[in-house]
């Protein structure tokens, strides 16, 4: 896909579109163009207007303010919540919205989180080491004696697949499947609303409302089955709540993950001198990860305006988007020294990249533990690599950023 269903870009200030290829490819340079002409805060009619703030301080206040910005949809997609209730009256609204508990609002939203957190404590994440170094060894093991691989479509874009698939309790053999998805529901967000589309929506809805009732049915040691017996103020959730709730982790807990490991990779490759050092010291990588996480950062939210207002200048509408760029803030020169520089040893680090306020993400320590897993383990097996340059790396579009596909070229294995 080239153009969106709103056609080319005009002008990054007034007319961008988070959801043209063009976006992601050159991400930094138009944040950077933007901040030099003086434009703290883009705009767009596109998808029923959307706003881009581009500082750390515009992107916390707004992180923190549920009040005027609702996290009903936290994927800016073409229509608005009020043409989607009108589409399909059983829609899951505000405070709940249709993935909790990232789209939920207080008060709501503390009590859905309270639910998820025993399962993403570190108690419950540390002994998953052994099973994703299992994954990333067999990975490597089925490429073969090769000099040449795709790290994204061979490496990254299997480990979380693996991993939350097994959590949620999803037949692994749908691995295929669960990333068709990630791209459907986030790359798609400017591909034209046409019945293949929405059929492939409908397809993804029925799979997971015969998981869930097959969970119902026979019930198992796994996240899905947690969700079916929590309760909430005295009853059990809702068939949408756990529905939205497992979609919420195979979507985001997928690409999120492969597109930190996969940037990761991409900046090694690039950088010789960095994947000498952590070759050479291992210890470093975990340091290295957090510094990937701040340069890297792949995910940008999105919040509703919930009525007309003025914010710092600008006149925001009701129901207006506004996109979180948490890259955008990691970037800041008032919040990090040299912040477009690539420090892997940089020692104060208090990054974004698993967001502010109160929908900071839930799923950290696994995805912290799996980049530095999957890290170690590629350098481990793969201490020399570089880009093929004969190959173009491409990346995602939407609001998750990471290369789809990373031509290497293997120099040495061990």
């Amino acid at each position: 896909m080239t153009d969106t269903v709103y056609g080319p870009v005009t002008d990054w200030a007034t007319d961008f579109d988070h959801g043209a290829p063009e976006y992601n490819n050159n991400i930094h340079k138009i944040w950077d163009d933007l901040k030099a002409a003086g434009c703290p805060i883009a705009h767009t009619e596109r998808y029923g207007g959307v706003w881009l703030p581009l500082t750390h301080d515009l992107v916390k206040e707004i992180a923190y303010d549920p009040t005027h910005f609702s996290s009903l949809t936290p994927v800016v997609q073409q229509l608005k919540p009020s043409q989607v209730k009108e589409l399909d009256p059983d829609a899951l609204g505000a405070p709940i919205g249709p993935v909790p508990p990232i789209s939920s609002d207080p008060p709501f939203h503390a009590d859905a989180r309270r639910i998820l957190l025993p399962a993403f404590s570190p108690k419950q994440i540390d002994p998953l080491r052994s099973e994703v170094e299992e994954i990333c060894n067999k990975l490597i093991d089925d490429m073969g004696d090769v000099d040449h691989i795709d790290a994204a479509l061979q490496y990254t874009q299997h480990i979380p697949v693996l991993v939350v698939a097994q959590m949620v309790g999803l037949p692994l053999s749908d691995a295929d499947r669960f990333r068709g998805w990630v791209d459907m529901v986030l790359g798609g967000i400017g591909a034209e609303r046409n019945e293949e589309r929405l059929a492939q929506f409908q397809a993804m809805d029925d799979y997971l409302t015969a998981h869930i009732q097959d969970h119902i049915d026979n019930p198992r040691d796994d996240l899905t089955t947690y969700l079916l017996n929590a309760e909430l103020y005295g009853e059990k959730l809702s068939p949408r709540h756990v529905f939205g709730t497992i979609l919420l982790l195979i979507i985001a807990g997928i690409d999120t993950t492969w597109s930190g490991i996969g940037s990761s990779l991409w900046h090694l490759a690039s950088n010789p001198v960095d994947r000498r050092r952590l070759v050479e010291n291992p210890a470093m990588i975990p340091q290295a990860v957090e510094e990937f996480l701040r340069a890297y950062a792949p995910v940008t939210m999105a919040r509703m305006v919930t009525e007309d207002m003025e914010f710092h200048g600008v006149q925001m509408k009701r129901e207006d988007r506004v996109l979180l760029p948490f890259p955008a803030a990691n970037r800041d020169e008032k919040q990090f020294a040299n912040p477009a520089e690539v420090v892997i040893d940089r020692e104060e680090n208090r990054h974004a990249a698993f967001g502010l306020g109160i929908h900071r993400c839930i799923g950290s320590n696994l995805a912290r533990l799996e980049m530095n897993v999957a890290i170690e383990v590629f350098l481990k097996r793969f201490p020399d690599f570089e880009l093929d340059l004969s190959e173009q790396v491409t990346w995602s579009t939407g609001q998750v950023r990471g290369p789809r596909n990373l031509p290497f070229k293997i120099n040495a294995r061990a």
